[in-house]
């Protein structure tokens, strides 16, 4: 990460490191029910100052001891928990990986903080929070309740509140027989949220013209 892309990542988001995060799941209920999948997408600004994809990691997760698992939902999301070739590993120990490269990219970017960015993001920021409170991780690099939510972001900039439908809408290709992965889901939810922070820039929305200027 160079100097003037460390610089912009402070500026762009007040100090905050914005990272895709996409979860699958074994129900909607975060404090009962069990992480399957995580994925992470690293963003950063390249030099032409437009915000970029750059790592992603992904984890398989084990389902916590005790945790509920609604067939429903792994009817929908096509996932077997207890497949053994799903090479998953203790929901612990998949966050604390995932964090590692998080916290580095943090501090390489003089930020204090990372954010979730993800799809309906309360979603994703409640199971990531429920799953590093259970495994008593101490260095979550996630700010405790502030998200950035595409779905939100997508509605006011494209008319659309469905990622495939706004994904289309910004011209990138979404693979629908992909979809319900969380490396799919976060990879495609990353180029959504960059091709709408870049056009807003593009636009002339960054830097916010001050009052001075105006007058």
């Amino acid at each position: 990460m160079s100097d003037s892309s460390n610089s912009l990542m402070k500026q762009r988001f007040r100090g905050y490191m914005p990272v895709v995060v996409d979860v699958e799941t074994a129900g909607f209920n975060a404090k009962t029910d069990a992480l399957l999948e995580i994925a992470a997408v690293l963003l950063d600004f390249d030099d032409d100052g437009l915000l970029k994809p750059v790592d992603s990691v992904h984890y398989h997760v084990q389902p916590f001891e005790g945790a509920n698992i609604e067939q429903a939902a792994i009817d929908f999301n096509g996932i077997d928990p207890h497949n053994p070739l799903r090479g998953a590993v203790e929901e612990g120990e998949a966050l604390r990986e995932l964090f590692k490269p998080i916290r580095k990219a943090q501090k390489a970017a003089g930020c204090q903080r990372s954010v979730l960015v993800g799809h309906n993001s309360n979603f994703d920021h409640g199971f990531v929070m429920a799953a590093a409170e259970r495994a008593n991780l101490k260095r979550n690099p996630f700010h405790p309740f502030v998200s950035f939510d595409t779905t939100s972001l997508a509605s006011m900039t494209l008319g659309q509140t469905v990622l495939i439908k706004a994904c289309q809408a910004a011209g990138i290709e979404f693979d629908s027989k992909q979809a319900h992965s969380a490396l799919y889901d976060t990879e495609r939810t990353a180029e959504l949220y960059c091709w709408m922070i870049n056009r807003w820039k593009e636009l002339g929305g960054w830097p916010p013209e001050s009052r001075q200027d105006k007058s």
